[in-house]
């Protein structure tokens, strides 16, 4: 396994489990990491990539834990979709598990006053890629899966709280966190069990396309009740326990794990400022 600093248990979890994972970008992305972990206990996975650019940061991490099957999907693009599926289906048959671990409004869309900047256009993209692209992926991925299966994908704290300069991605993640609850009643029937993991906040590419994005990070270390930032570790452990057959039970949630962030109301010492 690439050592990218994460201390990953190693184990047999997921020994003879076949299955995608959508959105790594690079070593810092939560998908890697839960990638990662997914490899020490044995899966067996293809990545997903958007274009050539991608594929050539994303195969030497592939190649890293012995993931030999990478393809191409575009998310907006159902005949893209419609290949992407058919190789993921040669190269498997039947799969287990799939991580979900794609997101994107326009810059524009995340800063400032959400009433103002928000336009048509990039209300529409933003929920295209970051909450229908679930539901797609999802419906495709049911239908070559085994029973016992699992679909998992990554939200924020943003879709239930007004977070400064999250604005639209905000909004899609709660469009996302509902549609995990929807499609994990319709799947439910056929032993498919669906959640959505709420990362705090990493220092990973989407957040650094967000205006004031570290002082996120900052803020959940000072204020969270455990006082430590979100460690990869920990988000990877969860996507485990949510992939494997220790999550058999849960579906249709959102869990957090932000080292308790999303409890607090007022952080402790601020009522004593002043």
């Amino acid at each position: 396994m690439a050592d990218e600093g994460y201390d990953m248990p190693k184990g047999d979890l997921m020994a003879g489990r076949k299955g995608v994972v959508m959105g790594v970008a690079n070593k810092d992305s939560i998908a890697w990491g839960i990638a990662c972990q997914l490899a020490a206990q044995g899966a067996e996975m293809a990545f997903t990539y958007q274009g050539e650019a991608l594929e050539r940061r994303v195969r030497p991490l592939a190649e890293s834990i012995g993931v030999k099957t990478l393809i191409e999907a575009d998310v907006t693009s159902d005949p893209a979709m419609d290949k992407a599926f058919a190789e993921v289906e040669a190269a498997f048959g039947k799969i287990d598990f799939l991580v979900h671990a794609i997101a994107y409004a326009d810059k524009s869309q995340i800063s400032g006053s959400f009433v103002e900047n928000t336009t048509r256009e990039g209300f529409m993209l933003a929920m295209n890629i970051s909450a229908y692209s679930f539901v797609d992926v999802s419906r495709r991925a049911a239908r070559i899966m085994n029973e016992g299966g699992s679909i998992i994908c990554l939200t924020y704290l943003g879709s239930e709280r007004t977070i400064p300069n999250y604005n639209m991605m905000g909004v899609a993640k709660a469009a996302l966190e509902a549609s995990t609850r929807y499609i994990a009643r319709d799947l439910g029937p056929h032993k498919i069990r669906v959640n959505a993991v709420s990362a705090g906040p990493r220092r990973t590419l989407s957040l650094a396309g967000i205006q004031d994005g570290r002082k996120m990070i900052a803020r959940g270390r000072s204020w969270s009740p455990l006082r430590e930032d979100t460690s990869m570790e920990g988000i990877a452990g969860c996507a485990l326990w949510l992939l494997s057959d220790l999550g058999r039970s849960t579906t249709g949630e959102v869990i957090h794990v932000d080292a308790g962030f999303h409890i607090v109301g007022l952080p402790v010492g601020l009522d004593e400022e002043g």
